[in-house]
């Protein structure tokens, strides 16, 4: 009765409302019925209009109606709600931006922060003794006005949500999860779970009211693997609350911080450690295995470290967020980050951006905000949301860092975002992509700041048959683009295996791996999905990519890569060219292999839904997708459907289950409800044989190029090591070795590519320097090198009889590495050995690890070269490192460089002219060797 009051009362709005929804409907390749669209249809599943789309309808509303919508209306579900929102939107005087900045954080307010914290408790209460008035959390809510949170207030009204819970039983490792929206409550309670000694669980909030009750019933899973015995959130799901228990055994009660909070809090004393688990981050359950990632207090506070150290954050920054409080790049890298280097932190829901994503930005120039970060669809969003005159006034030149993360990163976004906002103070180097993983608390690489996105243009030939990143040539028609996500944090690792986890050279595709500091030590209550995470002491990423100059390169997920044809397509670049296309519908597009049942070949599948029933049209729409994705690919489909709207399979963050859906495909089940767990799981066993079959073979191919190579080391090694023994003269010596290795490299086929070295003096004693990328690298110099030096080697050497004997008769100096006494008279050796006529060669960093980059040079070398009046040459090894890495054994074949540089006289022997040698020597080998140089400023 309600709705039909409003239309008759407002009938020409309702019309032109509805001529907006069939507008945005046809442009996002809604259904053919959306061309007379009715008050009542449903926006999503009559009308196709998808979170994008109504963000779109949302801002014609408010252009069209002249309001401002709350962002409560992006959950209305029929045009009818929406008119709804506009008529009491329009009782209200339309708000316009501010145009000058608000809030700005005053360089005389207190900060600093908690550098011997050992818990989340910890560095709040050190913030709530130093400075308790300090504002630490700006809450943007339907008012213009945002509510503002002390570290105080926090930690008084946490402390009574903490009494309420250890009123009702609530201790020390209990789990309770926690269902509110972005609010002061979420906030609140958060800490006081961690205050009464439980564990926090964070769930995404339903989307809309009406879909409560099977929200709730889908998180059974997560809140059974969890144990929570308690769940806070909105008073709207206490009535439910019996049955959520029926899905939940364990939970005990149903509650809302309000009620929680009744109860005096007196402020519990700090004894959680830094061990004790602080969060569990549900990943993903509700259809499937849960997976809870067990974050201690210890993860999290390494985490932040490594990532403020980093960005060099101070408690003079301020962050603005509307990421979701139930992700960890929201919760972790957002809130937990500015709550410990004490920055403002200003943050609205992932509805207030989804209804007006340009209000984010007017946040970031109302507090003069120099972090935020967002998904690349909010970016792809908010060029979308820009209009003439939407942007006057703003001014973003105070954001330092634009953090892209969580999901692909696409060149063309961070294109379009810049060139929109340029005009408004953006600076390119302020955009930054980022990776990580919630297995890693939030961040794993992060490029430093100011130096703006790398995008990296390979061989879209090479890289998708072999999986070789080769820079593309500058006149390459059809490259692929790739963004560098940035070096490893400080004390992080990371690597790139293949199927085998043996690591793989640089530029080349595998499986990416990593360890460090905040690394989880698992899922909770899993020991199934465990046993796939770690490797070792590395932990598994699901993630394919590849490394170059130390920087990672994310390329897609292990489980969505297809091979087809010995060619490698990478299903999210082929969704998002489909999606394109008129009459699909964006973002709901889904590319898979799937196998014939009779030959068991792979057959290239594109799922693409539409709502288009016209059979001429539908026709236009195959052949338009098979002329793209060939165009793209070089690979034709092999069959191509259009189903109607929800076919497609998603995850509850919007991801595309590609594995879900192929499921459904081969079954002839799109558009009907999928078949049990165990059944999915039968048919994804079988649809990845073949491919892992191919890895299998090429892992035996490069085991099988191992142990040949180390036997033909073996069988040259031995005559080698009796020919040094015997021969009397020690340039005799060096010829025989300096042939073996050349031998071995030729049989094992690894060309060694020399340059420069015509800038070797004639007859002239030098002073040679390297870089230490592996244990082959004296070797290389040995083989490469026309004359004979003498190297300088650790004194641990010594403890092998071969070595021993070996060095000592090629005229090797044994050097002690850890006493400096000792060490000052071997500096004194090795000048008189250049000043009797021989030549030295010094690797200045001392050791070398697995992980690319030239290190800090010692400098004994270069003392060593000023004082003899020697010429110092520096030589660049590039490609040991990919040949033997690290403490590892398994060789590969691939192209090795010596490039030798040209000779830098000393002038002197103070200690100035001991760092130009050391400087101008490093400049050329870090470029030389094109790996980064790991103490740049």
């Amino acid at each position: 009765m309600e709705a039909k009051s409003i239309q008759r009362r407002h009938g020409d709005e309702m019309n032109q409302l509805l001529e907006l929804v069939r507008a945005v409907g046809k442009e996002s390749g809604g259904p053919s019925r959306t061309v007379y669209p009715r008050p009542g249809d449903r926006l999503d599943q009559d009308l196709g209009i998808d979170s994008l789309a109504r963000a779109e309808l949302i801002m014609r509303c408010e252009r069209e109606f002249q309001v401002n919508l709350p962002e409560s209306a992006v959950q209305a579900e029929t045009p009818e709600q929406l008119l709804d929102a506009v008529i009491k939107a329009g009782a209200t005087p339309r708000r316009l931006p501010r145009k000058e900045p608000q809030y700005a954080p005053s360089a005389k307010e207190p900060g600093g922060n908690p550098e011997q914290a050992r818990t989340l408790l910890e560095a709040l209460d050190w913030h709530a003794q130093q400075h308790p008035q300090r504002t630490h959390l700006y809450i943007y809510g339907d008012k213009e006005e945002p509510e503002q949170l002390t570290y105080g207030e926090l930690d008084r009204r946490a402390s009574e949500v903490a009494a309420g819970l250890r009123e009702r039983g609530i201790g020390a490792d209990d789990t309770v999860a926690l269902m509110l929206p972005t609010s002061r409550d979420y906030f609140v309670s958060f800490i006081g779970i961690l205050l009464a000694g439980a564990v926090p669980v964070p769930l995404y909030p339903p989307a809309r009211p009406t879909q409560l009750e099977e929200h709730l019933r889908r998180h059974g899973r997560i809140l059974t693997n969890a144990g929570a015995r308690v769940l806070v959130t909105v008073p709207q799901a206490r009535r439910i609350a019996q049955l959520l228990k029926a899905e939940a055994p364990e939970l005990e009660c149903v509650i809302t911080a309000d009620r929680l909070a009744q109860l005096p809090g007196g402020r519990p004393g700090l004894n959680r450690r830094t061990d004790d688990l602080a969060m569990l981050q549900y990943t993903s359950g509700s259809t499937g295995d849960p997976k809870g990632i067990s974050l201690a207090h210890k993860h999290l506070l390494a985490n932040i470290r490594a990532i403020g150290g980093r960005i060099e954050a101070t408690s003079e920054d301020f962050f603005v967020s509307w990421l979701p409080l139930y992700h960890d790049m929201g919760l972790i890298g957002a809130w937990f980050g500015s709550l410990y280097f004490g920055c403002p932190l200003a943050i609205m829901s992932p509805l207030a951006f989804l209804a007006h994503p340009l209000q984010w930005l007017w946040t970031i120039h109302r507090h003069r905000a120099t972090l935020s970060a967002s998904p690349n669809f909010g970016y792809e969003l908010c060029v979308r949301a820009a209009r003439s005159g939407a942007l006057e006034g703003m001014d973003l030149s105070s954001w330092r860092i634009a953090f892209n993360g969580a999901e692909s990163v696409s060149p063309a976004t961070l294109d379009r975002f810049y060139a929109t906002f340029r005009a408004n103070g953006l600076r390119w180097e302020t955009l930054m992509p980022v990776y990580g993983l919630a297995e890693a608390a939030v961040g794993l690489t992060i490029s430093r700041p100011g130096r703006g996105p790398w995008v990296d243009a390979i061989h879209r030939e090479v890289f998708t048959r072999s999986g070789e990143a080769q820079p593309a040539a500058e006149n390459d028609p059809n490259p692929l683009h790739f963004v560098s996500c940035g070096p490893p944090l400080d004390g992080y690792e990371v690597r790139v295996v293949d199927t085998n986890d043996r690591e793989l050279p640089e530029r080349r595709q595998g499986a990416i791996q990593f360890c460090g500091p905040s690394a989880t030590s698992g899922y909770y209550r899993n020991r199934r999905l465990n046993a796939d995470l770690f490797h070792g002491t590395w932990l598994d990423s699901g993630d394919l990519g590849y490394l170059a100059k130390g920087e990672l390169f994310v390329t897609g997920r292990i489980k969505d890569m297809i091979i087809r044809a010995g060619r490698n397509v990478y299903p999210h670049e082929v969704e998002q060219a489909v999606g394109e296309i008129e009459g699909v519908r964006k973002g709901c597009v889904a590319v898979f292999a799937s196998p014939e049942e009779d030959t068991g070949i792979e057959r290239l599948v594109i799922v693409a839904e539409t709502h288009e029933q016209d059979p001429d049209r539908r026709q236009l729409m195959e052949r338009q997708i098979m002329e793209r994705v060939t165009e793209l690919t070089d690979i034709p489909p092999d069959d191509v459907r259009l189903p109607p709207a929800h076919s497609v399979l998603k995850t509850s963050s919007g991801k595309i289950r590609r594995r879900a859906t192929c499921e459904l495909y081969a079954n002839n089940r799109l558009g009907k409800p999928s078949r049990s767990v165990w059944w999915q799981i039968a048919r994804l066993s079988a649809s990845v044989a073949g491919a892992r079959l191919s890895q299998h073979l090429k892992g035996t191919k490069e085991t099988l190029y191992a142990g040949y190579a180390w036997s033909v080391f073996g069988l040259i090694a031995l005559p080698t090591w009796l020919a040094v023994i015997v021969l009397p003269r020690r340039r005799w010596r060096w010829a025989v070795s300096r042939s073996a290795l050349r031998t071995v490299a030729k049989l094992l086929g690894i060309p060694i590519e020399v340059a420069g070295l015509e800038n070797l003096p004639n007859d002239r004693r030098v002073v040679f320097v390297a870089n230490h990328a592996s244990y082959i690298d004296p070797l290389v110099l040995t083989a490469a090198l026309p004359r004979n030096v003498r190297f300088l080697a650790k004194q641990e050497l010594r403890s092998s009889f071969f070595a021993r004997v070996l060095l000592e008769r090629l005229g090797t100096l044994m050097v002690e590495r850890f006493d400096s006494q000792r060490a000052r008279q071997e500096a004194d050796r090795a000048e008189q050995v250049l000043c009797a006529g021989d030549s030295l060669a010094f690797f200045p960093e001392g050791t070398f690890t697995r992980a690319p980059g030239v290190r800090r040079f010692h400098l004994g070398a270069f003392q060593v070269a000023a004082r003899a009046r020697t010429p110092l040459i520096p030589v660049a090894l590039s490609g040991t490192r990919s040949v033997l890495r690290g403490t590892e054994w398994f060789p590969r074949r691939l192209h090795l460089r010596v490039s030798v540089g040209r000779p830098i006289e000393p002038h002197g022997d103070d200690w100035q002219e001991i760092i130009r040698l050391r400087d101008e020597a490093r400049t050329f080998i870090v470029f030389g060797s094109g790996e980064p140089d790991l103490i740049e400023d």
